[in-house]
Protein backbone atom coordinates (compact mmCIF):
# COMPACT_ATOMS: atom_id res chain seq x y z
CA UNK A 1 0.00 0.00 0.00
CA UNK A 2 1.48 3.02 -0.92
CA UNK A 3 1.69 5.85 1.46
CA UNK A 4 -0.94 8.46 0.40
CA UNK A 5 -3.28 5.55 0.93
CA UNK A 6 -2.24 4.43 4.06
CA UNK A 7 -3.14 8.14 5.36
CA UNK A 8 -6.76 7.62 3.89
CA UNK A 9 -6.70 4.59 4.94
CA UNK A 10 -5.89 5.59 9.13
CA UNK A 11 -7.62 8.66 9.13
CA UNK A 12 -11.13 6.46 7.75
CA UNK A 13 -10.72 4.46 10.88
CA UNK A 14 -10.12 7.08 13.39
CA UNK A 15 -13.23 9.05 11.32
CA UNK A 16 -15.67 5.98 11.67
CA UNK A 17 -14.65 5.14 15.72
CA UNK A 18 -15.93 8.45 16.32
CA UNK A 19 -13.95 8.70 19.69
CA UNK A 20 -10.36 8.90 20.58
CA UNK A 21 -8.38 5.34 21.06
CA UNK A 22 -4.88 4.03 22.08
CA UNK A 23 -2.18 3.84 18.92
CA UNK A 24 -1.92 -0.17 19.98
CA UNK A 25 -6.18 0.00 19.31
CA UNK A 26 -5.74 2.00 15.93
CA UNK A 27 -3.72 -0.57 14.86
CA UNK A 28 -5.76 -3.36 15.37
CA UNK A 29 -8.47 -1.28 13.22
CA UNK A 30 -6.11 -1.42 10.62
CA UNK A 31 -5.04 -5.31 10.44
CA UNK A 32 -3.32 -4.19 6.91
CA UNK A 33 -0.86 -2.27 8.16
CA UNK A 34 1.91 -2.32 10.44
CA UNK A 35 2.80 -0.46 13.49
CA UNK A 36 5.37 1.51 11.40
CA UNK A 37 2.66 2.65 8.66
CA UNK A 38 0.09 3.77 11.57
CA UNK A 39 2.59 5.14 13.45
CA UNK A 40 3.81 7.58 10.17
CA UNK A 41 0.28 8.00 9.38
CA UNK A 42 -0.58 9.58 12.88
CA UNK A 43 3.01 11.58 12.76
CA UNK A 44 1.61 13.19 9.25
CA UNK A 45 -2.08 13.38 10.41
CA UNK A 46 -1.21 15.66 13.26
CA UNK A 47 1.36 17.72 11.71
CA UNK A 48 -1.21 18.69 9.59
CA UNK A 49 -3.81 19.76 12.29
CA UNK A 50 -5.84 16.34 11.03
CA UNK A 51 -5.92 14.40 13.93
CA UNK A 52 -5.31 15.28 18.04
CA UNK A 53 -2.74 13.24 19.84
CA UNK A 54 -2.64 13.36 23.64
CA UNK A 55 -0.81 11.78 26.64
CA UNK A 56 -3.13 10.53 29.15
CA UNK A 57 -2.28 10.20 32.47
CA UNK A 58 -1.19 6.52 32.46
CA UNK A 59 1.26 7.59 29.80
CA UNK A 60 -0.98 5.94 26.88
CA UNK A 61 -0.78 8.20 23.61
CA UNK A 62 -4.78 9.04 22.48
CA UNK A 63 -5.51 9.88 18.95
CA UNK A 64 -8.92 11.10 17.76
CA UNK A 65 -9.87 12.68 14.45
CA UNK A 66 -11.12 16.13 14.23
CA UNK A 67 -14.48 16.64 12.98
CA UNK A 68 -15.52 16.07 9.20
CA UNK A 69 -16.19 19.33 8.73
CA UNK A 70 -12.96 20.45 9.27
CA UNK A 71 -11.37 17.99 7.48
CA UNK A 72 -10.30 18.17 3.76
CA UNK A 73 -9.84 15.35 1.70
CA UNK A 74 -7.26 16.96 -0.40
CA UNK A 75 -5.13 18.05 2.57
CA UNK A 76 -5.22 14.43 4.14
CA UNK A 77 -3.43 13.06 1.30
CA UNK A 78 0.64 14.27 0.30
CA UNK A 79 1.44 15.78 -3.07
CA UNK A 80 3.39 13.08 -4.81
CA UNK A 81 7.32 13.97 -4.68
Amino acid sequence: MVFPAIIVRVHHALEQLGTDCSMEELVTLCPELTWNQVFLAIDYLSRNGQIHVTLDGDRTYRVQAHHADTFSASSAVPAPL
